[in-house]
């Protein structure tokens, strides 16, 4: 079976085994104050040009959104997302289970229009009856978006705008960040640490066993952040497993040269498929890649590949997620293209 279907159904990247093994006989501290995370904090820092930023190891993405968005509102407060966004859709209701509404605005290919958040906000703090809604805190959106599509660094801006104009926290999911960098042309982690208030660096999809790296950008992280995170029963214990494979991520610009293998695997893919007439729903420059396939082919490609089964395109047609990985092979597309 040809595997297409995620990009976090493997397991860790070989550098990142091989630092766990080296370093699983030592003894560290525990809770994250190991030497491991330490290390890998300050390549963090590095990687991001700024000495100021702050950074924690957490372990899942569902568990980092609602540890953030938990974090940095006030418990009347809500946070403003694409209705296709993670937070929206995704996460079976984390972010409400903690009491704060998720306002959805209106996607376009995954994105939040500039436009669109400040006609929102206008009109809400013109409304006579706000003090009875809930009140917008935060702004998330994801890089790349749930689609693959990526924000460009104006667009990026512009919503940075809003959001200071507003009085937003600005906060940028970073699940697959890896793969928006290696996508983009423009955006880079000391970029992203200018134009916007938090942001993660995704470890769970781009080469690690498990783990996302938090970066508040300003020194702007809540008062007793840790014990936010213990709070929500998200302190891992050995902290140093997060922190070795960060550690080694960040290494050699291993986690960047990782996140380019997955575009350049999906740029083939992308080139096999169009090669053979498929159409695609969008045109994504990342490694998701969404086709439209007629219902009778979609039942004969999963006998040999797996994918995801996104939703129907119409009567005939499904809409078929294909997704590439650090460790997507020639070989996997090679097998591909014979079964195409």
């Amino acid at each position: 079976m040809i595997s297409l279907e995620s990009d976090y159904n493997n397991g860790a990247h070989p550098m990142v085994m091989e630092h766990l093994f080296r370093t699983n006989d030592e003894l560290t501290l525990t809770y994250g104050f190991d030497k491991y995370s330490d290390d890998a904090k300050q390549k963090i820092q590095k990687a991001c040009e700024s000495e100021d930023a702050q950074v924690f190891l957490l372990t899942g993405g569902t568990q980092t959104n609602a540890t953030v968005i938990d974090g940095m509102l006030q418990s009347y407060e809500a946070v403003i997302a694409a209705n296709t966004g993670h937070v929206s859709i995704h996460e079976a209701g984390a972010v409400e289970a903690s009491g704060h509404k998720v306002i959805e605005l209106e996607g376009h290919e995954g994105k939040l229009k500039a436009s669109d958040l400040r006609d929102y906000m206008e009109w809400f703090v013109n409304d006579e009856s706000r003090d009875h809604l809930a009140q917008p805190g935060m702004v998330y959106i994801s890089f790349p978006t749930e689609l693959g599509t990526l924000y460009s660094a104006e667009e990026l801006s512009d919503i940075y705008q809003v959001c200071q104009d507003f009085g937003l926290t600005l906060f940028i999911d970073g699940a697959r960040m890896g793969y928006g960098l290696a996508a983009s042309t423009e955006v880079t982690l000391p970029w992203l640490c200018k134009h916007c208030d938090v942001f993660y660096i995704g470890g769970t999809k781009v080469g690690a066993l498990c783990g996302e790296a938090v970066v508040f950008t300003h020194q702007n992280a809540p008062k007793h952040f840790f014990t936010i995170i213990k709070r929500h029963g998200a302190l891992l214990a050995k902290g140093r497993l997060t922190g070795v494979q960060f550690d080694a991520l960040f290494s050699d610009n291993l986690y960047l040269r990782i996140s380019r293998h997955a575009i350049d695997m999906a740029m083939r893919l992308k080139s096999l498929l169009t090669a053979k007439g498929y159409r695609f729903y969008i045109d994504s420059p990342t490694n998701q890649q969404f086709v439209i396939i007629p219902n009778k082919r979609v039942k004969t490609l999963e006998k040999h590949v797996a994918f995801t089964h996104w939703g129907p395109y119409d009567s005939e047609n499904m809409i078929c997620r294909f997704v590439t990985s650090w460790a997507t092979t020639d070989a996997d597309l090679d097998a591909l293209k014979k079964v195409l």
